[in-house]
């Protein structure tokens, strides 16, 4: 049996004491079988899916490696998307605590290049980043990756999926031969060995059941028409009533169909695709993690990076191609020893596709009759909070806590009543309960939060 605690690993007694503060208590299986081959220096390609514990073991391995008193990049980590690299730095930062010397900067796109440049010239020990925002600051000068020990390629065969070959092929050139490189991948295409085949030396191969256990994920197909997609997921919702819905669709204009669409019909629901802004996709994320939206429509490209650990159900509006891929998206629901729904809408065509699905999972998935399903007179299921936007974020200085007490203290508002606050550089969202929602806007808008007056704003 491989050893689960953490103790068992060669890390210092500092680090140890933070995992322990942070819950991390045993290893998940990911972590156990992966940990000991990274700490010892080797290369490693781990398939795992999302939520299975493996930022935790690149990011343990990473930092257990750095030499803190040389400050330069000794640690790359790079995500097909800046929600997920926005993800795995807050990890890191999680797990760096045990010391206050580590460094830690995400590069992505849509920001300028100008604050970047300025912290990378203060010195950086772990860089995070997507592929294209470090390419182009390998090409300014910018980012020097002479000093780099640790090569992380996190969901890197979506990275493939999203056109990245060239911008990867380039930023390993630039990178030392000496290095270690880690690959963690939720499926194992023969792209992903060849990548592996031109950036890894002699890497162990770790591989994790992706398979969901049955008794957390209820999956059912429905059989629909084409032209009764979006009815026959109104009647779903209607039933079930799930708290948080993610909608898988297969194209871009697909997914903003049926947001406007479940939007007219009085659902709280929102898209998120590659169309958006940066500020749109961060306002998006913001308010279904923090509960003030049910449901998101999303592509399985821009659902990449969210993590949203209580999921209630997964909804697919047509099936994927790809049978790894549709595990991939159930696996988002029925986590920590949750219970969720697998809902996918099928048509007398997908006969193959499910076939193919049934296969991967070694089970066969229930049909069930979506005339059976009842549809209550209630209206729609409301999200249980609002999100309301303060003008002001890192930049000036704000931090949560001092939201906290402007709404419990001068706003008279209960700490039950608030939800998630996520600050970003210019502004803040910060997640109210339905019914104390009006009086929050109302007294922010009147009192100071930091000695100062913000603008405040409601999202409907």
């Amino acid at each position: 049996m491989i050893p689960t605690a953490f103790s068992t690993l060669p890390l210092p007694s500092s680090m140890l004491e933070n995992l322990t503060s942070l819950d991390y208590h045993a290893m998940t299986p990911i972590q156990a079988q992966s940990l000991p081959l990274i700490l010892t220096g080797k290369d490693v390609i781990a398939q795992a899916k999302t939520g299975s514990g493996k930022t935790a073991a690149f990011g343990i391995g990473l930092l257990s490696r750095l030499l803190t008193g040389r400050f330069c990049v000794q640690g790359l980590v790079l995500c097909p998307t800046r929600e997920l690299a926005d993800q795995v730095s807050k990890e890191l930062r999680r797990l760096a605590r045990f010391t206050d010397n580590i460094k830690i900067l995400t590069l992505c796109g849509g920001v300028p290049f100008g604050p970047q440049i300025g912290s990378l010239e203060h010195g950086v020990h772990i860089v995070v980043g997507t592929p294209g925002r470090i390419l182009d600051h390998l090409h300014r000068g910018s980012l020097d990756l002479k000093y780099l020990q640790t090569l992380v390629l996190d969901e890197a065969d979506r990275m493939l999926d999203m056109g990245f070959q060239d911008d990867l092929r380039s930023i390993v050139a630039a990178s030392p031969t000496g290095r270690q490189t880690l690959l963690f991948s939720a499926t194992y295409p023969a792209s992903i060995a060849a990548l592996s085949t031109t950036v890894q030396r002699e890497p162990v191969t770790v591989k994790v059941d992706a398979l969901h256990d049955g008794r957390q994920i209820e999956q059912l197909f429905f059989l629909v028409e084409n032209d009764q997609r979006v009815a026959a997921v109104a009647r779903i919702l209607g039933h079930y009533r799930p708290e948080s819905t993610l909608i898988f669709c297969n194209t871009k204009k697909e997914c903003q169909e049926v947001a406007d669409t479940l939007i007219e019909r009085r659902f709280s629901a929102l898209a998120i695709h590659g169309d958006l802004e940066q500020s749109e996709r961060d306002q998006v994320l913001a308010r279904f993690a923090n509960k003030s939206v049910s449901i998101l429509v999303a592509t399985d490209v821009a659902a990449r990076g969210i993590d949203i650990k209580e999921l209630t159900a997964v909804i697919n509006f047509e099936l994927t191609r790809d049978p790894q891929t549709h595990i991939h998206r159930i696996g988002r629901t029925g986590r920590a020893g949750e219970t969720g729904l697998a809902l996918s809408l099928v048509t007398a065509a997908d006969n193959r596709r499910i076939a193919a699905i049934e296969a991967s999972l070694g089970t066969a998935i229930t049909r069930a009759d979506l005339e059976s399903l009842t549809m209550p007179s209630a209206a729609p299921l409301e999200a249980p909070m609002v999100t309301l936007c303060i003008d002001g974020g890192r930049k000036n200085k704000m931090r949560p806590g001092d939201i906290l007490g402007a709404l419990t203290g001068e706003a008279g508002i209960a700490g039950s009543e608030v939800g998630k606050i996520n600050l970003f550089d210019f502004h803040t969202y910060v997640a109210i309960a339905q019914k104390s929602a009006d009086l929050a806007l109302k007294r922010l808008s009147v009192n100071k939060i930091k000695g100062r007056f913000f603008k405040i704003r409601r999202f409907s």
